[in-house]
């Protein structure tokens, strides 16, 4: 028992898990979930897993940890210090995980614990593995990028006619995108 609760079962499938994010509307009955929907695409508690299937790989301090998520989430999530290293600590109280001080840094390592709960649980996630790599999503946030600095490139030459233009350009786009929303799948 660790934190008032028992050995992982009420920790890793408590309610808390369940519970709705702050801040998120919620559609109730209307349309189907969409992979790039207004959804979490980790959903919440499921950080405890994916730390702990990267550290089954090779042991990792908490930065390199969370820049590994960002990479093979294509840059689409990147979880905050603030989820990832309280999570880290529970592991660690848990039994999941140690670590040891290396250069000043904690390098967390999963322990046999942490392996057995893995196995328990089974299907692995998929958006872990790194030849499934988001690569629409990937090509998507490069094509964002490409039409945001076009877009700036604009705004920089202050000239009140293209800016007009690019303007009415980006609402005609915005409307588009929202109508391939609206489509039924």
């Amino acid at each position: 028992m660790f934190l008032g609760l028992h050995r992982h079962r009420h920790f890793f499938e408590s309610g808390y898990d369940d519970m709705p994010p702050k801040g998120r509307h919620h559609h109730h009955g209307r349309g189907k979930r969409r992979d790039w929907g207004d959804e979490r695409r980790t959903p919440r508690g499921d950080i405890k897993y994916i730390l702990l299937e990267l550290l089954a790989e090779e042991p990792r301090h908490g930065y390199e940890l969370i820049k590994e998520l960002e990479a093979r989430y294509g840059g689409f999530w990147k979880p905050s210090p603030g989820s990832v290293y309280p999570t880290l600590q529970l592991l660690e109280e848990g039994g999941y995980l140690t670590f040891e001080q290396i250069e000043g840094r904690k390098v967390y390592t999963i322990t046999e614990t942490g392996r057995e709960l893995l196995s328990e649980r089974g299907d692995r996630l998929p958006s872990m593995d790194r030849g499934n790599r988001p690569q629409q999503l990937i090509e998507l946030k490069e094509a964002i990028a490409q039409v945001g600095a076009a877009v700036m490139q604009v705004a920089r030459n202050n000239n009140a006619d293209k800016v007009t233009r690019v303007r009415e350009i980006l609402n005609r786009v915005k409307r588009e995108i929202y109508s391939i929303l609206a489509e039924e799948e």
